[in-house]
């Protein structure tokens, strides 16, 4: 994977989760920019669905414009049926990160 050479060339996505004092899990989609390191965004919520994750980088991409990559873990939600249809509606490449491969997907993870 080459190392992107300006902003936008790259984006990578993460989730991370904890618990309220409650018990409550709640999940954070973190998105970032690999060449600025800029958080995109970051969406808080106990559920995240592939169709959330979409229109949340369509949200992103309003301002922006669309990544020339997304580079992702194996999760459920991003490798459900609305987010193989995001990808091949954007014609945007997409790149799934080894299982258990942290490393390569080390800028979002670092943040995260």
């Amino acid at each position: 994977m080459a190392i992107p050479q300006g902003p936008n060339q790259r984006w990578s996505l993460d989730f991370v989760s904890d618990s309220l004092s409650c018990g409550r899990r709640f999940r954070i989609l973190n998105v970032t920019d690999d060449f600025s390191r800029d958080c995109l965004a970051a969406v808080v919520n106990t559920s995240l669905s592939g169709i959330r994750v979409g229109r949340e980088l369509d949200r992103i991409a309003e301002i922006l414009g669309y990544p020339c990559m997304v580079v992702a873990d194996n999760g459920t939600e991003l490798t459900s049926n609305a987010i193989l249809k995001w990808q091949e509606h954007r014609k945007d490449e997409w790149q799934y990160i080894a299982p258990g491969k942290l490393m390569q997907n080390c800028l979002v993870e670092s943040f995260s």
